[in-house]
C-alpha cells in the first residue's frame, strides 16, 4: 500500500509540474483524435487556461494518469513536456522520453444534447469529472468597463478571443435549467454557478431566477449548488442564497495580503468595500451556511507563501474551506508574460493546506461539495491518504 501511495504521489507531483510548466505540442496532433466525439473538447468556460490562445484548434479537455489522476491540459511549447503521438497511441514525455501513454477523457452525454431554444448544452454546462458541473453565466466582468480587472484575470480577453468562435455569451436561467437536468440524469450530483463582476441587484435576482429553474427541471428542492458571488454590500443579501436552495457559497477573496489585494484586485477593493469587507462577509457566510459550506480561493503564487497560509489557516478555523490554486499567468491579462513560482513550492503548499484541513476537521465530502471542481491537487491528496481512488478498490480486491 505504501508502495501505491508513493507512486500516486510520483503522479501528482508530475500533475504540478506539467500544470505550473505547460505542455508542448503541435496544436494538430489531436487530428487523430476524436474530440467532440468520443472524447471530450475543451471548453472554454470563463478563462483560457493555455499559455497561448488556440482560436479555432480544438484540445481535450484533460487526461488521466496510469493510477486515475486527472490531468488538465495547459499547452505552452516553451515546456519540456511535450505530448507524442506514436502508431495510434498518445503519449506524455519528457525531453523527448515517454513517462506513460495518455488516458484522454470522455464526453459526457449531455454534451450531445441542445436546450430547447438550440444551444449546445456543452457550452452552458461544462463538467469537471466525478459529476461536477461548472456553470458560467457570463463570460465576461463589468470591471474592464472601470479599469478596475483582477491584475491575473482574463476573463474579459478570453471573451474578445473566442467569443464569436465558440458562441461565448449570457446564460439563461431556462437553458441552464434544461441542461442541469439533462446532466443530472446523466449521474452529475454537483454544480457551481458562477461569472464575471455585475451589479449586485442584477446578481441576486440572476440565481433566484437560476435557482428556479434548476428545481423545475431536476424535480430537486437541493440540487447541491454552489452559488459563487462577490461579497455583497449588504450581507443579509447572502441569506437569499441559502433560501433559494443553494447548499453552498463561495465568495473568492483572491489575495490574503490586504495591502497586495488593493493593488491586484481594484475592482474588489473599490466596489465591494475593501478586504475587509471580504472576509466579514465570508464569516457571515458560515453563519447562515454553516461551517465547511462556505469557501474562498486565494491564487497562490501571487504573494508570499506564509501569507497565503495565514489565510487559510484564519478562514479555515472560521469555517471557511479557503482553496489556493496555482496561478497561470493567463494570456490577455495584466500580469501575462510573469512566470508562476516553481512546482515544488505550490506541491509544498499544497501539503500544508490539506494539513491544514485535517487539523480542522473537514471532509472530503465537503471539500467536494464547496468546491467547483473535483479535480484540485487537495482532493487528490485527501484521495490518496483516505485510499478513496479505483485504484485502491483493485488493490483490495
Amino acid at each position: 500500500m505504501s508502495n501505491l501511495k508513493d507512486t500516486l504521489y510520483r503522479e501528482l507531483e508530475l500533475k504540478i509540474l506539467t500544470g505550473v510548466e505547460g505542455i508542448n505540442f503541435d496544436p494538430h496532433i489531436f487530428k487523430h483524435l476524436d474530440l467532440g466525439g468520443r472524447f471530450q473538447e475543451e471548453v472554454h468556460c470563463l478563462f483560457e487556461g493555455d499559455h497561448e490562445t488556440h482560436v479555432g484548434i480544438k484540445f481535450p479537455a484533460g487526461y488521466r494518469s496510469p493510477h486515475g489522476l486527472v490531468y488538465t491540459v495547459k499547452w505552452d511549447r516553451r515546456s519540456s513536456y511535450s505530448f507524442i503521438y506514436e502508431k495510434g497511441t498518445y503519449y506524455l514525455a519528457h525531453h523527448g522520453e515517454i513517462i506513460f501513454p495518455v488516458e484522454f477523457l470522455e464526453r459526457p452525454n449531455y454534451y450531445k444534447l441542445k436546450t430547447s431554444d438550440g444551444t449546445s448544452m456543452a457550452n452552458l454546462a461544462l463538467y469537471v469529472q466525478d459529476g461536477v458541473l461548472l456553470i458560467p453565466y457570463s463570460n465576461e466582468c463589468a470591471l474592464k468597463d472601470k479599469g478596475q480587472d483582477c491584475k491575473f484575470c482574463n476573463i474579459n480577453a478570453t471573451k474578445d478571443t473566442y467569443g464569436e468562435a465558440e458562441g461565448i455569451g449570457w446564460k439563461y436561467p431556462k437553458q441552464i435549467g434544461e441542461t442541469v437536468g439533462a446532466a443530472y440524469r446523466d449521474g452529475a450530483r454537483h454544480l457551481t454557478i458562477t461569472g464575471g463582476f455585475v451589479a449586485e441587484r442584477r446578481e441576486v435576482e440572476y440565481y433566484l431566477d437560476v435557482a428556479d429553474a434548476i428545481k423545475e427541471h431536476t424535480g430537486l428542492d437541493d440540487f447541491n449548488g454552489t452559488a459563487c458571488v462577490g461579497a455583497p454590500h449588504d450581507l443579509n443579501i447572502i441569506d437569499k442564497y441559502k433560501e433559494a436552495g443553494y447548499r453552498t457559497i463561495a465568495t473568492n477573496i483572491e489575495v490574503w495580503d490586504r495591502n497586495m489585494f488593493k493593488a491586484i484586485c481594484p475592482g474588489k477593493e473599490l466596489q465591494c468595500g475593501g478586504w475587509e469587507h471580504w472576509v466579514k462577509a465570508l464569516e457571515y457566510e458560515v453563519e447562515v451556511f454553516g461551517r465547511g459550506k462556505v469557501r474562498s480561493n486565494i491564487v497562490a503564487g501571487l504573494e508570499p507563501k506564509e501569507s497565503t497560509l495565514e489565510g487559510i489557516e484564519y478562514l479555515a478555523s472560521k469555517g471557511v474551506i479557503c482553496f489556493a490554486t496555482s496561478w497561470n499567468p493567463n494570456p490577455g491579462s495584466a500580469f501575462e508574460g510573469h512566470r508562476s513560482p516553481e512546482p515544488a513550492w505550490h506541491f509544498d503548499l499544497y501539503k500544508k493546506i490539506a494539513a491544514i484541513y485535517r487539523k480542522y476537521g473537514f471532509t472530503y465530502e465537503e471539500i467536494y461539495d464547496c468546491y467547483a471542481a473535483p479535480i484540485t491537487i487537495i482532493h487528490d491528496i485527501y484521495r490518496i491518504e483516505d485510499e478513496m481512488l479505483p485504484v485502491f478498490k483493485g488493490l483490495v480486491a
